[in-house]
């Protein structure tokens, strides 16, 4: 039995294919049409989903939407007439929007996938989020944490998993989100709102949280992590394309320029920066202010999901907690609640965002819905394309690109680690691409995470990069623990898809400065070898020539771009850049001996 998610019309478009409740493909359509972030009806993503098990659409039992585009209508409706005249320029985007194909997203996928109207059935967004964690977990009975910007109306839940039920206990509701608090502040920061919060997670270590308590006065929050945003201070519930408004700057002054590099004192002026200006000091001191800024609205996030997630165990009394939406991409929080609450274990599965809704959505059609039992755990994110190694060679000879083909692995290995030792960077492609923002090894940057340089010139060469910016670092699960504060590490599922920040063992700092964030963390990715053995034996053998089993792993993709699927667009970035060496699968490209 073959069901389909999808996901799309907000942000991430994506689909997922499961069979027998069991999920066989998932990718985001970003992947296909090289458009960041793509939000359109993914139909790239639902092909290669359906191409790969050989299916047509009308082998499908059922497709799942992931959420209710009547009850999100109704929300931006009645939304937009409570603010009227304030909202006028909204409703009228919002009406053009949702009574085109948005609103009539039933008969768009009938008629892309030429299937009877009774096969598509839809699921509330939360729902969603919440199916897509618990039921990839391995946990029969687990709390259900949900956390995002907003769905229909709801922007966070608690609820309870057990079995093949899911159950919602509690619910916040629109305009007061903490996503879209959160996203605020992004915007505040001089960054794009649903693409730049992870830039203000990185920007927080560069600064004290000096302004928590300016930050209480926009929002107030209960003992139960309850929450409630004073509206007078945002206007993303009447604006299409503002989310604070005038007396948000009285608190917080003027918002940090788009345009303006960001740097201070402790994150140094990047060579790619340019010359450094003449008043260096006073922005130096400006910037500094916004990584305070930044801190402050970092803590208070922890501190509210923490009291969520307290909450969540006191009333549940359970030992085990699953995450989801958009927030539970927040590593930082995401270790937070780990260490500061009663929960024993956590589960978040790689596309917390609305991408993997698509997998949920999938999901809770076959065991809620239908009443099929629990068969399946995400233990990895590789649910994407891949590409054989006759596609690739072919490539190579049709654009006439020297390559040298290494087929003895050991072989390959060992030149790989060699490069890496002196000072290459190296492009990763290998296999299916990763499901979900992070590179996980098989479309990955990498380089060695000893050298102090390495950020700087990884940065220099590829990413172009804002400085504040941590690279992660990839590392064999069973040495985790000498490196990283991390208990019994083969545990924690979040870690396998690089969602804890937690701290480096301070005897490493000087091991490994190029992954050491300035706060003494790093976003660590603990690798397995059952799960990917050609990206364990290449940590291995570094580890085993240098005595540190850690490599600097980046996501494989130039500034502005999505993480790269084929072969050629992996070439194409590797051209690019300073990249030194591209592997793609056992083939090697050097930069050298390019013409």
């Amino acid at each position: 039995m073959y069901i389909l998610g999808i996901s799309c019309y907000y942000h991430d478009a994506a689909a997922t294919l499961i069979k027998d409740g069991v999920v066989v493909a998932a990718a985001e359509e970003e992947r296909f049409t090289r458009i960041k972030h793509d939000s359109e009806y993914p139909e790239n993503a639902i092909n290669f989903c359906l191409n790969l098990e050989g299916i047509e659409p009308q082998d499908l039992e059922y497709v799942m939407y992931f959420e209710k585009p009547f009850l999100k209508f109704e929300r931006l409706l009645l939304d937009t007439m409570q603010t009227f005249p304030k909202s006028l320029k909204l409703f009228r985007e919002s009406m053009i929007t949702q009574l085109g194909e948005k609103l009539w997203v039933k008969h768009l996928i009938q008629k892309k996938l030429d299937i009877d109207a009774s096969k598509i059935l839809f699921c509330e967004h939360h729902i969603s989020h919440a199916a897509s964690s618990f039921y990839c977990s391995p946990f029969n009975e687990a709390a259900i944490l949900t956390i995002d910007g907003v769905g229909e109306w709801t922007t966070a839940t608690l609820g309870v998993g057990r079995g093949t039920d899911i159950q919602i206990l509690k619910e916040i509701r629109f305009p007061n989100s903490l996503g879209l608090l959160y996203s605020a502040f992004t915007a505040f920061l001089g960054f794009e709102v649903n693409e730049g919060e992870y830039k203000v997670m990185g920007m927080a270590p560069f600064g004290e949280p000096k302004y928590v308590d300016q930050v209480y006065e926009v929002v107030k929050v209960d003992d139960e992590g309850g929450f409630e945003l004073d509206m007078d201070y945002f206007c993303y519930h009447y604006s299409t394309d503002k989310t604070f408004n005038k007396k948000f700057e009285e608190i917080f002054g003027d918002p940090r320029d788009q345009k303006a590099n960001f740097f201070t004192d402790a994150s140094g002026y990047p060579a790619y920066f340019g010359d450094k200006p003449d008043n260096y000091d006073e922005i130096a001191k400006q910037n500094q202010y916004y990584a305070d800024i930044a801190a402050s609205i970092q803590v208070v996030t922890e501190q509210i999901v923490v009291k969520m997630a307290n909450y969540a165990q006191k009333q549940t009394g359970l030992k085990h907690l699953c995450m989801a939406g958009g927030v539970a991409l927040n590593s930082v929080a995401n270790k937070k609640v780990l260490t500061e609450t009663d929960f024993e274990e956590i589960y978040i599965q790689p596309a917390a965002g609305d991408g993997g809704a698509s997998t949920g959505a999938a999901l809770y059609g076959y065991h809620a819905i239908l009443g099929k039992p629990r068969n399946f755990v995400m233990e990895h994110a590789y649910w994407g394309q891949e590409h054989s190694a006759a596609d690739t060679e072919a490539f190579l000879k049709e654009n006439n690109i020297p390559y040298e083909l290494v087929e003895n692995e050991d072989k390959l290995m060992e030149q790989v680690v060699d490069s890496i030792q002196n000072g290459k960077v190296i492009g990763w492609h290998q296999g299916r691409f990763e499901w979900g923002p992070r590179a996980l090894g098989n479309r990955s940057i990498l380089a060695d995470p000893r050298s102090t340089e390495m950020k700087d010139i990884v940065n220099v060469k590829i990413k172009f990069r804002e400085p504040f910016r941590p690279f992660a670092p990839s590392v064999l699960v069973e040495k985790a623990g000498e490196y990283f504060d991390i208990d019994e590490p083969e545990k924690h599922y979040p870690a396998r898809f690089m969602l804890y920040v937690t701290d480096v063992h301070k005897d490493k700092w000087d091991v490994l400065p190029a992954i050491t964030h300035v706060d003494g963390t790093g976003r660590l990715q603990t690798v397995r070898k059952e799960l990917n053995p050609k990206y364990y034996k290449l940590i291995e053998t570094f580890g085993d020539a240098t005595g540190v089993p850690v490599l600097l792993n980046t996501s494989f993709n130039l500034k502005g771009e999505p993480v790269v699927n084929t072969p050629a667009e992996a070439f194409s970035s590797f051209n690019a850049s300073g990249m030194d060496l591209l592997v793609l699968g056992n083939y090697l490209v050097h930069k050298d001996k390019l013409t």
